[in-house]
């Protein structure tokens, strides 16, 4: 079990993803082969539930595309089973406190770091992978280790406990959720606003300090590349769904001009 978007973060290498809505293994694959680092299966937003998200892990493995997921909420079933199906990172939305980011460790990591239920499931080829075949202690130490959880900055809570969320042991990253966040402060969609800007300066700061990857969703080109350019590890583009409509209403403007 290798997780290269990790990796790649972690080195310092800039990553791009994108979250999947279409909701097909051909979508996935789609993306794999356009050469992003990651796909987020969305079971917040979008309609999918384990079972679904079992078929895109399996295609996005096929082209070498790390799959994450964005699980519907705090919980042990929501968190666990997508970790069951073989994703390889959870975004965690709507957390504002300490105690739930905790939680989130608890449910997501096995011991010593945290109690994830065991059991050999489709993620781990049913323990028959190389890494799962050696043992309960080296299992929980390679899935502890490439496994991802990543809460999503998008409440007030969250913004004003950042540093202590970032710091905590098995928390391996922070997701802004922009659109979220600005509504919560007062000022939904207004990303020029000085304090935002601020805010999201001081979560990547944070995350730089305290050694963990920051990733920016960005609706659009340009918002991704100023994410870039705040110095964000990873950016997540858009989704399938609408980098479609967008590229065919690009494309029937320039054949019908």
């Amino acid at each position: 079990m290798k997780n290269t978007a990790r990796e790649k973060m972690l080195r310092g290498e800039k990553t791009l993803g994108t979250f999947q809505e279409l909701g097909t293994a051909t979508a996935a694959e789609c993306l794999g082969l356009a050469g992003l680092d990651y796909l987020i299966i969305d079971t917040e937003h979008g309609p999918f539930e384990p079972e679904s998200a079992l078929e895109f892990v399996r295609a996005a493995r096929l082209y070498g595309i790390t799959p994450f997921a964005r699980v519907k909420e705090i919980s042990r079933p929501a968190i666990l089973k997508l970790l069951d199906v073989g994703a390889q990172g959870l975004i965690i939305p709507n957390v504002n406190t300490v105690a739930e980011a905790e939680e989130i460790v608890e449910y997501g990591k096995y011991l010593p770091q945290g109690r994830r239920g065991v059991a050999n499931t489709a993620g781990s080829g049913f323990w028959f992978e190389d890494y799962a075949s050696h043992g309960l202690p080296h299992y929980f130490e390679v899935s502890n280790r490439e496994t991802m959880l990543i809460p999503q900055c998008e409440t007030l809570g969250c913004l004003e406990h950042i540093e202590e969320i970032a710091a905590l042991e098995g928390i391996d990253g922070i997701f802004v959720g922009p659109f979220d966040l600005s509504t919560a402060m007062g000022i939904p969609g207004d990303f020029d606003r000085p304090e935002f800007q601020e805010a999201l300066r001081h979560v990547q700061r944070v995350c730089r300090e305290a050694g963990k990857p920051s990733i920016l969703f960005a609706a659009n080109e340009e918002a991704a590349r100023e994410g870039f350019r705040l110095g964000y590890d990873s950016v997540t583009y858009g989704m399938d769904a609408t980098i479609l409509v967008n590229a065919f209403k690009a494309a029937r403007a320039k054949i019908l001009e």
